[in-house]
């Protein structure tokens, strides 16, 4: 059974706190009749969603928080033993082994929960940064003009079109398949463990036009951190120490090194709930934090715009992607709810509307849940907040 308990605020930017798990729902935290209708109403929904999460309908949760204008509405840990569920599969002590609970959820018994590919996200506020202060680089730029010194295999022309935003949109033109994870043959699981993470990537055969196809590609990722470090001249985890991490308070983080000495901008960033919640608020405020523009409000709107407007046309979904974020609904190229979603269930949501950001931690690898808290925010909570 899940132990839960709810946490204490740690976040500077929240204002105010509501707790679901008890009665105490302040009456006074808005002079708007309306407004504390809104409160009750999407209140009603966290404590329904945090019923189901207790009962098991969701998996393997880790943590649920939600925080609307700039109050925190819910912030819920729920306690796995992760050292049983580990005993039933392999336990081989690596660090891309995803079983080995000294590794994952959490980063050797910390608060450091992994983010999987909302690294990717990340990665790409970082190389916002570094094209805002370096004007000799921007989305257009050809990219493996800044890979020279590796060798390709391929003499495949198309190569040489790839830009640095055929990178962000996961259109690189490059034949990759990471579909099924369970699957040894999975490119994903081959880059990680392959020991020249860079050279592997480089050394995909291409399949189509760059910038015109759809592939999720980690291996993209990959390359957009070895670009950040040839656009700033300092590695991916050390520009995000100076750029972004100490001017949003974030001090503790684990990130990945890779066997060639790179960072893993793909999957291998460790952050608190509290921290990432922090990443949500700045997107929200469009770049700024505390009156500073961290990064650009022209990088935020470009990056969450769905520049690929359906990443599945064979499912109708209307799933959208940016650049390294998903938008999950969009209207008339304008981004309903903005998403950073990673393996296992790591999901950090922005409906920028309604002013309104969801955190999700879990580690549903090896079983289906019931239910999937990727739709929690688009089925859930958004229906209730227009329906007032």
């Amino acid at each position: 059974m899940n132990k839960i308990k709810a946490l204490p605020i740690s976040i500077l930017f929240l204002i105010s706190t509501i707790s679901c798990n008890t009665k105490t729902k302040d009456k006074k935290s808005s002079k708007d009749p309306h407004t504390f209708t809104s409160q009750n109403n999407i209140i009603a929904v966290i404590d329904s969603i945090h019923s189901e999460i207790t009962n098991g309908d969701y998996g393997l949760i880790d943590r649920f928080m939600v925080i609307q204008n700039a109050a925190l509405l819910a912030d819920f840990k729920y306690e796995q033993d992760y050292e049983s569920i580990a005993t039933k599969y392999d336990t081989t002590n690596h660090q891309y082994n995803y079983n080995h609970p000294s590794w994952h959820p959490y980063y050797k018994q910390t608060e450091l929960h992994t983010l999987q590919s909302v690294t990717k996200s990340i990665t790409s506020i970082l190389l916002g940064i570094a094209l805002d202060l370096n004007k000799d680089y921007n989305v257009n730029t050809p990219v493996m003009p800044l890979f020279k010194r590796y060798k390709v295999k391929s003499s495949d022309k198309r190569r040489n079109e790839i830009i640095i935003k055929d990178l962000l949109t996961m259109r690189s033109g490059m034949m990759w398949d990471e579909s099924d994870y369970n699957d040894p043959n999975n490119d994903c699981t081959l880059l990680e463990s392959s020991n020249q993470w860079i050279q592997f990537v480089l050394n995909k055969p291409m399949d189509t036009l760059p910038g015109t196809k759809f592939v999720y590609n980690s291996g993209a990722s990959v390359l957009l951190g070895k670009i950040v470090r040839i656009i700033s001249g300092q590695r991916i985890d050390k520009w995000a120490e100076q750029k972004l991490f100490e001017p949003l308070g974030i001090t503790e983080y684990y990130w990945k090194e890779t066997p060639d000495g790179e960072i893993d901008t793909e999957g291998g960033l460790y952050l608190k709930a509290e921290d990432l919640a922090k990443i949500g608020s700045l997107y929200l405020t469009k770049g700024k934090w505390k009156n500073n523009q961290i990064v650009s409000e022209k990088w935020v709107n470009e990056s969450t715009r769905p520049v690929v407007l359906d990443v599945n046309p064979d499912n109708k979904s209307k799933i959208g992607y940016g650049y390294q974020w998903w938008v999950p609904k969009h209207n008339n190229f304008e981004s309903e709810i903005v998403a950073g979603n990673g393996f296992g269930g790591q999901y950090i949501m922005m409906a920028p509307e309604y002013n309104l950001i969801i955190l999700f931690n879990g580690w549903n690898i090896n079983d289906e849940p019931k239910k999937s808290t990727w739709r929690v925010l688009q089925d859930r909570m958004i229906p209730t907040l227009i329906n007032e």
